[in-house]
């Protein structure tokens, strides 16, 4: 560990990872059970097209979340144009910028506008005053995103979405295994969406699901999905290929069965950080509600740059040159990204809560490539780092301005 501030590596010593140490480096729970898996499924020969392993994927995230329908899907972003799609939104649809550009995508794809809505800053999801505010004659929906498996105000939303006749979505991609008023995230609204990505702590390689109570909704996606076919040659419905192969569900459900095994080393993860980072002034780990379940995936710190000494990005630039590849989510927003930075120019002026929270909040490594060890690595550079403050600014100034080539042949 490293002893005093001319140990760092922004001061001239030597990174404290010799290989970079990643945000959301996958899991990978049984590796015999998985191979098991893949070599029936070579033994079956049914790779795609709604096998054996998709199915029952199916029915155990349906089961575990407590709602009638599951669709596994490709990816997440596939599952969020299916769903949107699926609903029928026209017009513009409710979204924070505050959330992974796909969110946002996803509308924008199909010739819907997504319309910018802000963030409350202490939970950082939709502030439902604000939706209220950004109702127009052409919202037809409203898509809510749990962040950090907290849920955002389902609630609020539901009220909101059903005095104005809207259809209310929720991107889920942070919060599978995690609970809002005792009931598991999944069952609310017209459907919610999952991500299965590899950086999730259930995940496929690459996969995502919708999950929805309503029949009718969840046999229109059951065609979208895999080009309308109804039948053998008989298509019925206008589709897509958003299939879940085999091999995602292989891995799937092999994640899934290490599930508790995951979240007890990302609490423990959680823990260790709390108790690290509770003696460095400016640093704050976001909460979690004790009375919800939760998946602890995400240790989020938000940065107080005038009680730290350093702001949020100068601390990610000193982690980077350890590296700690923290990252700063979702940083700029969505806003800020193309094409809604050209259509929507003046979107900060009204998201004043979004661009503060963006830019305050960094994302550290955990799951279960990360053990206690590399915690308290981390904890003691960002400890020496704002407690040297001066001196890393202006290595970090001095750094700015050497040319690129330069600093990499260095």
């Amino acid at each position: 560990m490293k002893a005093d501030k001319s140990a760092l590596s922004i001061l001239g010593g030597p990174p404290a990872f010799a290989e970079p140490l990643h945000v959301g480096r996958p899991n990978v729970g049984d590796r015999s059970r998985l191979l098991q898996r893949i070599e029936a499924m070579l033994d079956r020969r049914w790779l795609s097209n709604q096998g054996p392993l998709v199915s029952e994927f199916e029915e155990r995230i349906a089961a575990y979340v407590g709602a009638k329908h599951c669709i596994a899907m490709c990816n997440a972003t596939v599952a969020l144009e299916i769903a949107i799609r699926a609903l029928g939104l026209t017009g513009e649809v409710i979204v924070p910028a505050f959330t992974f550009i796909a969110t946002a995508h996803a509308l924008q794809w199909q010739e819907i506008t997504p319309v910018f809505c802000d963030i409350d800053p202490n939970t950082h999801t939709l502030d439902p005053e604000w939706v209220r505010r950004m109702i127009t004659p052409r919202t037809s929906g409203i898509i809510g995103v749990h962040v950090w498996g907290r849920a955002c105000p389902i609630d609020a939303l539901t009220e909101i979405a059903d005095e104005n006749g809207l259809s209310l979505l929720f991107d889920a991609a942070h919060a599978f295994g995690a609970s809002y008023r005792g009931r598991m995230i999944g069952g609310f609204g017209a459907a919610e969406v999952f991500s299965f990505h590899a950086t999730k702590f259930i995940n496929c390689g690459e996969g995502g699901a919708v999950v929805t109570n309503d029949d009718c909704l969840a046999e229109k996606m059951r065609l979208m999905r895999n080009f309308g076919f109804s039948g053998l040659d008989q298509v019925t419905y206008i589709g897509t290929n958003g299939k879940m192969p085999e091999l995602s569900a292989a891995m799937g459900l092999t994640t899934f069965e290490s599930r508790d095994e995951f979240v007890a080393t990302n609490e423990r993860n959680y823990r260790a950080y709390a108790a690290e980072l509770a003696s460095i002034p400016g640093l704050s780990l976001i909460t979690y509600d004790p009375a919800e379940r939760c998946n602890f995936q995400y240790a989020l710190v938000e940065v107080d740059a005038a009680a730290a000494g350093l702001s949020r990005d100068e601390l990610a630039d000193v982690l980077w040159a350890e590296n700690v590849r923290a990252r700063r989510y979702f940083y700029p927003g969505c806003h800020r990204m193309e094409p809604y930075a050209s259509l929507f120019p003046h979107a900060s002026l009204v998201l004043r809560a979004t661009e503060a929270v963006a830019g305050r909040v960094l994302l550290l490594p955990t799951g279960t490539a990360v053990g206690l060890d590399e915690i308290r690595e981390i904890c003691q550079i960002l400890r020496l780092a704002t407690g040297s403050a001066g001196d890393v600014r202006r290595a970090l100034e001095s750094r700015r301005q050497v040319p690129v080539e330069r600093r990499k042949v260095a």
